[in-house]
C-alpha cells in the first residue's frame, strides 16, 4: 500500500486524475526584478545626492552635475530620482510577486509589468530628451537609468504571450 493508504496507484491515490505542471517561475520575470533592483541602486544614488546624503556626485561621463542642478532635476519639490525610486520599487515588488505559485493564470502581473515598463520607458525617454535638447547636457546616472527601464520593458514582452493564453 503507498502512503496514502492506496495500493498502487502510483499518483499519491488521486485515483487517476493529473496533478498540473511544477510552476517554473519565468525567467524574464526573475530578469525584470535584477534589472529593477539595479535600477533602484542607481535612483537611491541620485536620490541620496538629491537630498545632500552624499556628499559629491561621482561622475566620469558626461556633466551629472549640469543635469542635476537644473530646474527639470525636480518635479515640484520631488527630486526626479524620487519617482525612479518608486517606480523600480514597483516594478521589482510586481516582478518578484510574478514569481510566486500563486501567480499562475494571473493577468494582473503581466498587465503590470508591461505598463509599469512602457511608463519607465516613456518618463526615461522625455528626461533623456530633457537632457539632449533642453539642459544639453548628459548625466551618466540617468543615461544608465534609462538603459536599465529599457531592458526591464524588453524582458517584460514575454508577457504578451501570458497575456494571450489567459484571455
Amino acid at each position: 500500500m503507498g502512503e496514502t493508504g492506496t495500493a498502487g496507484t502510483g499518483n499519491g491515490g488521486t485515483g487517476g486524475a493529473s496533478r498540473p505542471p511544477p510552476f517554473i517561475p519565468p525567467r524574464n520575470r526573475m530578469l525584470v526584478a535584477i534589472l529593477a533592483l539595479l535600477g533602484l541602486l542607481v535612483s537611491l544614488y541620485m536620490l541620496a545626492y538629491a537630498l545632500g546624503w552624499a556628499g559629491t556626485l561621482i561622475c566620469t561621463v558626461g556633466d551629472c552635475e549640469r543635469v542635476q542642478s537644473s530646474p527639470f532635476s525636480r518635479i515640484g519639490p520631488f527630486p526626479v530620482a524620487a519617482f525612479g525610486v518608486l517606480g523600480y520599487l514597483v516594478l521589482m515588488a510586481v516582478s518578484l510577486s510574478g514569481l510566486q505559485p500563486a501567480s499562475r493564470g494571473s493577468r494582473t502581473v503581466p498587465l503590470a509589468l508591461l505598463a509599469g515598463g512602457l511608463l519607465g520607458v516613456a518618463f526615461s525617454a522625455y528626461l533623456t530628451y530633457l537632457e539632449a535638447f533642453v539642459i544639453r547636457a548628459w548625466c551618466q546616472w540617468c543615461v544608465s537609468s534609462a538603459v536599465i527601464m529599457v531592458l526591464a520593458f524588453l524582458a517584460s514582452l514575454p508577457e504578451l504571450r501570458r497575456l494571450g493564453r489567459s484571455g
